[in-house]
């Protein structure tokens, strides 16, 4: 259990790191460019990796069903939801989101027992628990908000990085 708690810290770190690269990387590029780049270069890294670390084993996939597969398209609208997020606000208060909306969803799945899960249900406990999460993201929120009204106006982006913004978005 152990083990499993620290691959999942590590995760959290990880992907909080990559949603402040991408949004560097959207600083100078569209969102789609950013979503190749990113995820292109996911792909060449754990190709790569899998054929160093398991050889031939990378492609046996245990008679799993075709459709799994295509959960990596999930990964599309992954980044570009984080992009735009976090376009739109701060790189944490989006995390902090997204960890919510990941909690509740993993909740729902888990509850429902669906694509073969065990049913957990759910509790009032639960409830409460992702209730007091999103009530910390709030206050920790307020308090962001409280210190950048104290510290005045953020500088404004560079005419042409909004006029690449607005055009991004419609495309």
């Amino acid at each position: 259990m152990m083990q499993g708690l620290l691959w999942a810290a590590l995760a959290g770190a990880l992907v909080g790191v990559q949603n402040i690269f991408n949004k560097k990387v959207n600083e100078r590029a569209s969102t789609w460019s950013t979503t190749t780049l990113v995820l292109g270069l996911g792909f060449a890294a754990s190709f790569a990796l899998g054929l160093l670390l398991e050889g031939p084993r990378l492609f046996d996939l245990q008679n799993m069903k075709l459709w799994y597969g295509f959960s990596g398209l999930l990964g599309v609208g992954v980044v570009v939801c984080v992009v735009q997020a976090t376009r739109r606000i701060d790189p944490t208060f989006a995390v902090s989101l997204m960890m919510i909306s990941q909690l509740i969803c993993a909740m729902w799945w888990d509850a429902a027992g669906w694509m073969g899960l065990t049913r957990i249900p759910l509790t009032p406990r639960q409830l409460a628990g992702v209730a007091l999460i999103a009530a910390g993201v709030v206050v920790f929120k307020l308090a962001g908000s409280a210190a950048a009204q104290k510290s005045g106006p953020r500088p404004a982006a560079p005419l042409s990085m909004s006029m690449r913004r607005n055009q991004d978005l419609s495309s």
